[in-house]
C-alpha cells in the first residue's frame, strides 16, 4: 500500500491555491478507487447518485472516505479553506482525473462502476 499526505490551504499552496481548488471542483472520475483519511480540517466531497444528482458528503478530522473507481465526484474545502488528508493507494498512485465528457462515460472504470450500481 502506498500513501502520502496533502494539505490544501492558501498558506500551504500560495498562489496555486485557487487553481488547485478549481481543479478539484471540476466534476471528474478516477480509474482507481480514491481513499482519503482526514487528518485535520474539513471539506466536502460531492458524488453523483444513480439518478445523476449531487450528494454532498461533509468530511472532518477522523473521517475516512472510499470513492469507487468510475464514480463522478468533485471536492472543495469548507469556509475555513483548510484540510489535511492522507491519500491511500493499493498500488502506485494514479492522479489523472478524467473530467466528465461523453467519451469518459465509455471508459472501463466508468462502465464497471455502472454495472455494479
Amino acid at each position: 500500500m502506498n500513501r502520502d499526505e496533502i494539505v490544501i490551504s492558501p498558506e500551504k499552496l500560495g498562489a496555486a491555491y485557487e487553481d488547485k481548488v478549481k481543479m478539484f471542483f471540476n466534476e471528474h472520475l478516477h480509474e482507481d478507487e480514491e481513499i482519503r483519511y482526514i487528518l485535520d480540517g474539513e471539506g466536502f466531497f460531492d458524488v453523483r447518485s444513480i439518478e445523476d444528482e449531487w450528494v454532498r458528503i461533509r468530511l472532518a478530522k477522523g473521517d475516512l472516505i472510499i470513492l469507487p473507481a468510475g464514480i463522478y465526484h468533485r471536492f472543495t474545502t469548507d469556509s475555513k479553506n483548510y484540510i489535511k488528508a492522507m491519500r491511500l493507494f493499493k498500488d502506485e498512485p494514479k492522479w489523472t482525473p478524467l473530467n466528465r465528457a461523453p467519451d469518459v462515460d465509455n471508459t472501463p472504470a466508468r462502465q464497471e462502476y455502472i454495472s455494479r450500481t
